[in-house]
């Protein structure tokens, strides 16, 4: 017992205080993670009240930055890796106390990032459903189901083109600078959360991907940075796709942490902006998933709404298929989705990257209550 109680003394007295507020913080965040486990009531609670705090004070330090503070970090990741390891020969060719201050310093920093999670966003996975929130059922859709859907946000998309620039024969064009597209979501999203009182009312700013164009090889829209709270976006895909992927990690930045909910978010907060583009790639973006799981249950009925569709949204859909077979197969898309469906299934969406396709069944149950 006496060497037990020696080993740790000696342990403490080798840690540095940063270290040791991290790890007691990661200890809280450890309680924190078994109690939303336990109760979705106080996960909601948490998300929406502190968790929404951290995640609101994240972002505005970080946009104090006009770049992507995650991307500049993962750019120099080969520089800090490189630092560390020479940091690590050095250290072991000295003492074994400061051998393991190096370790200890180490795991606080791996401590941080739990914390970081935890105290943000992990309350998003535990908390009550989507379609609990917002009274809808959600259930097991048909093919009649998805064509009813599909035609109903074709009616949304056909009362807006008529105010959208189109290229010939080619895609659509957003009208306006991406910091303005930015400033159009923080609106819709204010307005959103005056219906939807778990979205929290607070303005921030999207960040785009400086290496935009490689990224689009990993197939990757966007990404919410938790431990930085940043909502980044790949600005190389084309116009119509940007509002709605912008509005979904905008959605992950006010705790809708569940892929297939924050698409659905995104949606509907799309549609509470007063501005034409934006619900177009609202509808536009939930047309297309609504659609591709009509072609996998019912091709005659795909085959007879796709006549019916307007040629330009035939062409939009044409033209990014044409942009994307350039990054279609490729190995970083391999490893990318490799590692997205095993942090996904980690957090207990068993569907991996396909439960960004789930969108369509709260589609589909949203409509069907109307």
């Amino acid at each position: 017992m006496k060497k037990i109680k020696d080993f740790f003394k000696k342990l403490n007295e080798c840690t540095p205080k940063p270290a040791k507020v991290l790890f007691v913080l990661a200890l809280i965040s450890l309680i924190l993670k078994i109690a939303f486990s336990l109760s979705p009531v106080f996960s909601d609670f948490y998300n929406r009240y502190p968790g929404a705090f951290f995640r609101m004070i994240n972002a505005k330090l970080t946009g104090w930055f006009p770049f992507s503070l995650a991307e500049t970090i993962l750019m120099l990741m080969p520089l800090i890796v490189t630092v560390l390891v020479v940091m690590i020969i050095k250290v072991s060719k000295k003492t074994l106390r400061d051998m393991v201050k190096m370790m200890m310093s180490l795991l606080a920093a791996l401590a941080f990032f739990f914390t970081s999670f935890t105290f943000t966003f992990a309350a998003g996975y535990s908390g009550t459903s989507l379609d609990e929130k917002l009274g809808i059922s959600r259930q097991k859709v048909s093919a009649d189901e998805l064509y009813e859907t599909a035609k109903i946000l074709l009616d949304g998309i056909s009362e807006v083109s008529g105010q959208i620039e189109f290229r010939y024969g080619s895609s659509s064009v957003m009208p306006y600078t991406l910091d303005e597209m930015n400033r159009l979501l923080q609106d819709a999203y204010i307005e959103a959360s005056k219906d939807y009182s778990f979205l929290p009312a607070f303005r921030t700013r999207v960040k785009y991907v400086v290496m935009s164009e490689p990224m689009t090889y990993t197939h990757i829209s966007g990404v919410y940075t938790y431990f930085t709270g940043e909502s980044n976006i790949n600005t190389n895909f084309p116009d119509y796709t940007l509002p709605y992927t912008a509005a979904h990690e905008l959605a992950h930045q006010r705790g809708i942490s569940k892929e297939d909910e924050a698409n659905f978010i995104a949606f509907l907060v799309c549609l509470k902006s007063d501005d034409p583009y934006i619900r177009y790639s609202g509808f536009m973006s939930v047309y297309e998933y609504v659609i591709s799981a009509l072609y996998r249950a019912d091709k005659d009925k795909y085959t007879a709404l796709l006549s019916e569709t307007d040629s330009r949204l035939r062409y939009e859909m044409i033209a990014y298929n044409d942009f994307f077979e350039k990054y279609r197969d490729n190995v970083a898309a391999d490893i990318s989705g490799t590692i997205n469906d095993t942090y996904l299934a980690s957090q207990g969406q068993k569907e991996g990257s396909r439960s960004y396709g789930m969108v369509v069944d709260l589609a589909v149950a949203y409509y069907k209550g109307k």
